[in-house]
């Protein structure tokens, strides 16, 4: 079973492609977005 771990970042309009790239680097997946507010997941390394 894959073991996820979770994170939110605010988000802020002039930067938000820059943001979103950087955590996609960082290997977290976006799962939704909420008044401004992006939720990420990724699975947690065995």
């Amino acid at each position: 079973m894959t073991r996820w771990e979770y994170a939110t970042a605010p988000l802020i309009s002039h930067t938000l492609q820059q943001i979103l790239n950087q955590w996609g680097e960082d290997g977290w997946e976006l799962v939704t977005v909420v008044d401004n507010v992006a939720f990420f997941k990724r699975p947690v390394a065995s």
